[in-house]
């Protein structure tokens, strides 16, 4: 199995999926174990002071202020982790926990939050045993970082709470941890604290929708060039000098990729209609501009997300020695969400304008007036039978489902802890609708592919693409039918939206193209 050995400088978005989605083992580097060792020294001379010091001998948030003595500090740490389990509503994903705890240990392996190694190690171990704590929907305000979701997490590592295990049974995490030989967490000072204080939750969210729309924007290519196909649309306005006049490299990227599917079709620019068609509508024409723009959202958001796995989210923080000699534990607010809960609303913003256009392509393909000569809803005896009709009721409501989840979290901001944190990010909210907004993307999209390739079948005479060609067969061979009579569409249209979320209409493409951009 392949295995991710986590060092002090951070991790990867490859790292982040090898370990959520994939399964993969986890191991500390001898770096990280030698940075976790420095720290603890440092917290453990501070313990030993009489002066206060925030998070090692003092209580937390607007509780700062009582100096805590060396007999309860223990107690302390064991009591922040429970207080804080304070979660609600249905459980998350096993992937988002697993991503949650990978990333608190890459930020505990930085060597600046001050936890001994055996506390990182026994994080590893549970991910290692396959062991996901039952972590809950609410919970997390997105500062300080997301609390409530890694205390669930940190709870388990104490054998307290519950967990699944490897079998997809919840059971008390005490049980799941003695049967795979994983001695429980004895927290010490510090280390409750250091469990829960990051942006864990929703940056591992953010990694993966940003693989699963990577897919998603190739994917909506591909259908935006069999919708152009099935309309007999111009492929001109794909030309690569066009797009380089305005040089977004998203547009490009999309423009090249939709004429990369249309190449060598014997659809394209027929224009079966009383007068010649000068240009295609917007929701075609377009396609790459809208595309293109949610590409570059795409690529900024990476550039957070790159940021944000090389850092290191704690507080107190601690710092090593520095030019004036002495090392220090310092309270700061680099647990804020902000730079995370931005992009993950503005990546809603763009899913929510790719699945609109793409609904209005759908729309144009089954209205008589507009299809330039196809059938009404894409019928076999329009009247007798409906067609696609409420297909695109399905693809309509999942659009203005996509559309509320583009309001922002990130606008919105609830005080809390007697208004010592009085402002907070909601980037775990923002994340969770994401997650939503990807999968109902999907649909949409599946919705179309199905449209579209009937669509094209049912232009008797006229040659598709090659690559054209290849997803209809692949569809086929996935369970999708082509034209007829009304059957009982849902198992079509679930079909298609698995052949869209697992990445095979890409590859039927890529296929015949070549990797698309």
């Amino acid at each position: 199995m392949h295995t991710v050995v986590v060092g002090p400088s951070g991790v990867t978005e490859s790292d982040v999926l090898a370990v959520a989605r994939g399964g993969a083992r986890v191991e500390l580097s001898a770096e990280a174990v030698a940075a976790l060792a420095a720290s603890r020294e440092i917290v453990d001379a501070l313990a030993a002071k009489p002066d206060p010091v925030y998070g090692v001998s003092t209580g937390f948030g607007a509780l700062a202020t009582r100096h805590i003595s060396p007999e309860l500090r223990g107690r302390l740490q064991r009591n922040i982790v429970r207080s804080h389990a304070a979660g609600m509503g249905p459980r998350v994903e096993r992937e988002v926990v697993r991503a949650l705890m990978f990333l608190r240990l890459k930020t505990l392996c930085s060597g600046r939050t001050g936890v001994r190694p055996e506390v990182a190690q026994t994080m590893a171990d549970v991910l290692n045993a396959g062991i996901t704590p039952v972590v809950h929907e609410y919970g997390s305000l997105g500062c300080s970082g997301d609390l409530a979701p890694l205390s669930h997490c940190a709870l388990a590592l104490m054998g307290e709470g519950d967990a699944e295990g490897p079998d997809g049974t919840v059971r008390p995490a005490g049980e799941l941890l003695a049967e795979h030989g994983i001695r429980a967490v004895e927290l010490r000072e510090k280390e409750g604290l250091a469990l829960l204080n990051g942006t864990d939750g929703m940056l591992g969210m953010l990694v993966m929708a940003l693989a699963d729309l990577d897919t998603l924007y190739k994917s909506a290519d591909v259908t935006a060039a069999l919708t152009l196909e099935a309309l007999l649309g111009t492929d001109k306005v794909l030309a690569p000098e066009l797009h380089a006049i305005r040089p977004h490299p998203g547009q490009a990227a999309s423009a090249a990729n939709m004429l990369a599917v249309l190449r060598d079709s014997g659809l394209t620019g027929h224009h079966q209609d009383d007068a010649p068609r000068v240009q295609d509508a917007y929701s075609v024409r377009c396609a790459p501009q809208v595309a293109g723009a949610g590409r570059d959202t795409l690529a900024h958001a990476r550039l957070v997300a790159e940021r944000e796995l090389a850092a290191a989210i704690d507080n107190p923080v601690v710092l090593p020695e520095d030019t004036s000699g002495g090392a220090r534990v310092e309270s700061n607010g680099n647990f804020h969400g902000a730079p995370v809960a931005y992009v993950l609303d503005f990546l809603a913003i763009a899913a929510a304008d790719l699945g609109s256009i793409a609904e209005r392509r759908t729309d144009r393909l089954l209205d008589k007036n507009r299809s330039h000569g196809l059938p009404p809803f894409l019928a076999d005896d329009a009247g007798v039978d409906s067609g696609l009709m409420i297909a695109q009721y399905t693809q309509a409501a999942l659009v203005s489902e996509l559309k509320r989840l583009a309001v922002p979290a990130s606008a919105d901001s609830i005080p809390s802890s007697a208004m010592q944190e009085d402002h907070v990010s909601m980037g775990w909210s923002a994340a969770r609708k994401l997650r939503t907004s990807v999968d109902n993307l999907t649909r949409i999209l599946a919705v179309e592919l199905y449209a579209a390739a009937r669509a094209v079948e049912l232009r008797d005479g006229l040659t598709p693409a090659p690559a054209t060609r290849a997803v209809l067969d692949a569809l086929r061979r996935a369970g999708v039918e082509g034209p007829g009579p009304d059957r009982y569409l849902a198992p079509d249209l679930e079909a298609a939206d698995a052949f869209v979320r697992d990445g095979r209409l890409v590859e039927a493409v890529e296929k015949v193209t070549g990797p698309l951009r």
